[in-house]
């Protein structure tokens, strides 16, 4: 369950397409632990900006702008204004909890006989996957994504790596494999 979710759009009049006869102010969020996606009913007093990281756990009287969670939705219900901010929270949340995406480097492991977990990520094929593996059996766990880009030469950009992952998981809920995007 999520406890924190991070402002991708808000609209203050609701979404212009309702049929609803009451407009009421609403807020696109990104989960920061599940990557879930929400419609959020901010409290009336209270406005959201984008990037802002809302309370919106189980404890009522912890929550300061969010009212309720309304529903999840999926990446097709996002405003292209909330779309185009979704790579830049999942990049600060990288930042943020670095350990957290560097242990996928540091505990991957294979899926099938054929098929590895370092192979989920966009642009990580075969041969990057064979030296990553190679230098954690040699030298051990990676430090951080300095320490990775590093001893493994042909990794450039790992980060980057994780962020096409999460958003391909965010973009394609049908997905066979799912490491960080929740159900």
């Amino acid at each position: 369950m999520e406890d924190y979710a991070y402002v991708l759009d808000y609209l203050a009049e609701g979404r212009p397409d309702s049929k609803s006869y009451k407009h009421e102010s609403l807020v696109l969020a990104l989960g920061k632990d599940e990557f879930k996606l929400f419609e959020l009913i901010p409290r009336e007093d209270k406005t959201c900006n984008i990037g802002d990281k809302l309370y919106i756990g189980k404890e009522l009287d912890k929550r300061e702008k969010i009212k309720h969670v309304k529903r999840r939705i999926g990446w097709d219900e996002l405003t292209h204004a909330a779309q185009s901010e979704v790579p830049y929270v999942v990049e600060d949340i990288i930042d943020e909890e670095e350990d957290r995406f560097l242990k996928f480097y540091n505990e991957a492991h294979p899926i099938t006989k054929r098929y590895h977990m370092l192979e989920l990520l966009p642009g990580l094929g075969s041969k990057k996957m064979r030296a990553i593996l190679d230098e954690r059996e040699k030298e051990g766990a990676f430090e951080s994504f300095g320490d990775l880009t590093e001893r493994v030469p042909l990794l450039h950009k790992p980060k980057k790596l994780i962020k096409d992952r999460i958003l391909h998981e965010l973009k394609n809920p049908d997905s066979k494999y799912k490491v960080w995007v929740a159900e």
